[in-house]
């Protein structure tokens, strides 16, 4: 594998560990991936709750979570860290200042367009911006906003296809099209994002996200022209993962049929592993009384059969009469709990082997 160049952040194994809420992907899992030479990357998603013995006010336990979160990350590894901080939420911008105040290293954003990511960066600030998209349209759309406002280019670009785990940038009618499948998506980011990299002499390197589980997956991907990759799911039946070992358990035990396309209360489609949970809410017989945080800004507590970051704290935590897990379309391959370093070094040996019968075919 190539080193993977992220401004000037010169990253030894090309693998970006997704950031994974509600609490999947904090410090220990983050700190494991980066000691490994991957980015790891802490989810912002749900902190309030996490840390809400700090403050009963969601909105400050937040702030003073992902703080506690990235100084522990720090005392465990001298490696790449990254953040997760998705548009939709709430508290989106005292995030981002928070983050780049704290000199993260990289910034992961989607869940919307972070259109206006650039404008909280101060003359000192090292922290490199890194938006998620889901079409070659989006990507070319932030790189003209981003230049325009702010002289500005993504320090990279991921690109998300519609097998990742969680809430998912494409209409339901997208997700099974092939026309919006990874492989077709990633061809066109490079494409698009060629224009801004020639105009402005600098490299805009594509993370390919959605689906990828093996060495072979990856070097499938790169030689569509992604420089690096995004892994969510591989990375949850490890040790150093942050959720409870009842919710990895329930990935060891899902079968294909059991991951499914749900509604998701903020207004987007998402793949979780069904469960008594889902099945209840399709019978109607969810409902919320008040919403308790207000973090999502797109979500309607009155049309919402239950509130989300609930449901996804109590199923981090293993309570699954009361919530239910996220997972990419691979999850039911997971086969058993093993470490971050073992499952790096599978993914390494996978590629070369996939790379050395390529050459020699």
């Amino acid at each position: 594998m190539k080193i993977l160049n992220i401004g000037n952040l010169q990253i030894k194994v090309p693998i970006i560990q997704g950031g994974m809420g509600v609490g999947v992907s904090l410090s220990g899992l983050a700190s494991a991936v980066a000691n490994e030479g991957g980015v790891g990357v802490i989810s912002a998603a749900g902190l309030g709750i996490l840390y809400r013995d700090f403050s009963k006010n969601f909105l400050e336990a937040s702030i003073f979570g992902f703080k506690e979160e990235i100084r522990k990350t720090r005392l465990k590894t001298s490696g790449f860290i990254g953040v997760n901080i998705m548009v939709a939420m709430s508290n989106f911008v005292d995030l981002v200042k928070t983050a780049i105040a704290e000199k993260v290293d990289i910034i992961f954003s989607g869940a919307g367009l972070p259109l206006e990511l650039p404008g909280f960066l101060k003359s000192d600030s090292t922290t490199k911006l890194v938006p998620i998209v889901s079409s070659a349209r989006a990507a070319r759309l932030i790189c003209e906003r981003w230049y325009l406002q702010y002289h500005y280019l993504p320090d990279a670009i991921v690109v998300e296809g519609p097998k990742a785990g969680g809430h998912l940038g494409f209409k339901p009618e997208q997700i099974e099209d092939e026309n919006y499948s990874l492989e077709h998506l990633i061809p066109e980011v490079v494409k698009a994002v060629r224009v801004f990299e020639e105009k402005y002499h600098q490299k805009i390197p594509v993370i390919a996200a959605g689906g990828i589980y093996t060495g072979e997956d990856i070097f499938n991907i790169m030689k569509l022209g992604a420089s690096g990759v995004q892994l969510g799911t591989l990375f949850v039946t490890t040790n150093e993962c942050d959720a409870s070992d009842v919710f990895k358990q329930s990935y060891l035990d899902a079968k294909k049929e059991d991951i499914e396309i749900i509604t998701s209360p903020v207004g987007m489609p998402g793949r979780a592993i069904t469960n008594s949970f889902l099945e209840k809410v399709r019978q109607g017989k969810k409902v919320p009384l008040k919403c308790p945080f207000k973090c999502i800004k797109t979500c309607d507590i009155s049309s919402s059969p239950y509130c989300i970051i609930t449901a996804l704290i109590n199923a981090v935590k293993g309570n699954f009469t009361g919530g239910y897990a996220f997972a990419g379309s691979n999850a039911f391959r997971a086969t058993t709990i093993t470490s971050v370093k073992e499952t790096i070094k599978n993914l390494i040996k996978e590629f070369n082997e996939k790379q050395k019968s390529h050459n020699s075919a």
